[in-house]
């Protein structure tokens, strides 16, 4: 990426404290449909680094009953990108289950693009993508349409659906 890209792919977003959780990303001008807008960077590392680095992780934020901050992202099969590094604005985005962007991997990156047309001062959020299981570990605070209260893939969500019925019925 060249320096007028960094530049120019700056201006699309802000930070500023979430309504969802802790600090978010926001449009700084309308953005359109399909438009790129952030890479998600930070360290290549093993798949399995990066499911050690994320229950640690979370075992922190047991610890401090917080919501724990977890920075990897699959690239794929065999390795994770640990965005928990200065300067990955992108780590700042937010779960939402009706999220307003989308991110792809093209030539082991990882990019932000949206989803639909997006306006100035809305925040930039989308679908962390966690499996049924991986979300018993995840509340989900976004409160849009269709949330079922944990962060899940939407191709997730009746098989979640299924266990929180089971665990119900145990108790």
């Amino acid at each position: 990426m060249t320096k007028h890209d960094f530049d120019r792919m700056e201006k699309l977003y802000y930070l500023k404290k979430s309504k969802v959780h802790g600090t978010g990303i926001f449009a700084a001008r309308d953005i359109k449909k399909g438009e790129k807008m952030i890479e998600y960077i930070g360290e290549k590392i093993t798949a399995e680094e990066g499911k050690r680095r994320e229950k640690i992780s979370m075992e922190k934020a047991k610890q401090n009953n917080s919501s724990g901050a977890i920075y990897t992202f699959e690239l794929d099969d065999k390795y994770y990108i640990d965005g928990n590094i200065p300067g990955n604005d992108a780590k700042y985005m937010n779960h939402s289950c009706n999220g307003n962007c989308e991110s792809d991997i093209v030539n082991e990156k990882i990019w932000v693009y949206a989803k639909r047309d997006i306006t100035k001062d809305e925040e930039l959020a989308y679908d962390y993508g966690f499996t049924a299981e991986e979300a018993l570990e995840h509340p989900c605070m976004c409160g849009s349409e269709g949330c079922i209260g944990y962060i899940v893939d939407s191709d997730e969500k009746e098989k979640l659906k299924k266990i929180l019925e089971e665990r119900k019925l145990k108790q």
